[in-house]
């Protein structure tokens, strides 16, 4: 027989015997997938931030279509995006309560001191690796805005005296910029928890104050006036139990001696506008630009 004869059907041989063990391996072992997951996939904004919880939009149409989460739990697509999801499974758009990211700092330039300038590259990550980057409290924001950077959704910006300010309406909760911070100054939480302490000193006592003018003093009255066991001091710091938050009310920080512990209404480091916080803000400055 014709050696190239022979090897044609030998090789033909085996990639029929190889095609005929596929089919059957495929037809014995092929998991059905509903095809509306596709198609709920296409519907999501393919942002990718695990905002939702799951890891990534294809994770989430599944878990959509699966009818284990609701077309509200998106983070990223607006209510008409939403509405769509729900109108195409035929199901409820359910709710979902907005997160949002929050910094545990409030010393801007303009009330932190520095101990030492920082000159190299910059980012918070690289400053932070120099004796920590400079600033006079240890445990204080950096302000070189690696935050704003690996914030896909442009959703934090940098205030005039280098804090981040986190626009609501964009975060979509997708903790990118609590990885980012060396400090470990970002925490995602609940947009209706407006009880927030922006300091995470060690430091117990007025001798905070000599490296910012908005640090915690730890001197409790905040524990005095919010619900009982609401808030409490450890390490030097006011720490509240988000766990009792619904008891919260503004009267928890009326006598904070420094601002370090606030009543959020809008935007973190809005500038207050009336009452007894306004007048605090006026005797120890304000925390932005």
């Amino acid at each position: 027989m014709n050696p190239v004869l022979t090897s044609v059907v030998i090789l033909g041989g085996v990639g029929l015997t190889f095609a005929v063990l596929i089919a059957v391996a495929n037809r014995r072992l092929r998991v059905w997938e509903d095809p509306r997951v596709d198609a709920v996939a296409g519907m999501l904004p393919q942002a990718n931030c695990g905002g939702c919880g799951f890891p990534g939009c294809r994770a989430f149409a599944e878990h959509v279509v699966a009818g284990k989460a609701q077309p509200a739990g998106c983070t990223v697509m607006d209510a008409d995006g939403v509405a769509a999801v729900a109108a195409y499974l035929g199901v409820d758009a359910g709710s979902a309560r907005k997160r949002v990211a929050r910094l545990l700092c409030a010393g801007g330039s303009d009330v932190a001191a520095q101990q030492a300038q920082y000159r190299g590259l910059s980012s918070c990550a690289a400053a932070a690796s120099v004796a920590g980057g400079g600033k006079g409290c240890p445990w204080g924001c950096l302000g070189l805005a690696d935050c704003a950077a690996a914030c896909a959704f442009g959703a934090i910006r940098m205030s005039g005296t280098g804090l981040p300010v986190v626009d609501p309406d964009k975060c979509t909760a997708c903790g990118d910029c609590v990885e980012a911070c060396p400090k470990e100054l970002f925490t995602v939480m609940p947009l209706g928890h407006r009880l927030l302490v922006q300091c995470r000193n060690l430091v117990a006592g007025d001798q905070v104050l000599d490296v910012c003018r908005v640090g915690c003093t730890a001197c409790g009255r905040c524990v005095v006036d919010a619900a009982p066991g609401l808030i409490s001091v450890a390490s030097g710091v006011a720490v509240v139990d988000y766990d009792r938050i619904d008891a919260a009310d503004p009267a928890a920080v009326a006598r904070c001696p420094t601002t370090s512990i606030v009543w959020l209404e809008g935007v973190q480091f809005a500038r207050p506008s009336s009452g007894t916080r306004a007048a605090t803000a006026r005797l120890i400055g304000s925390t932005i630009a």
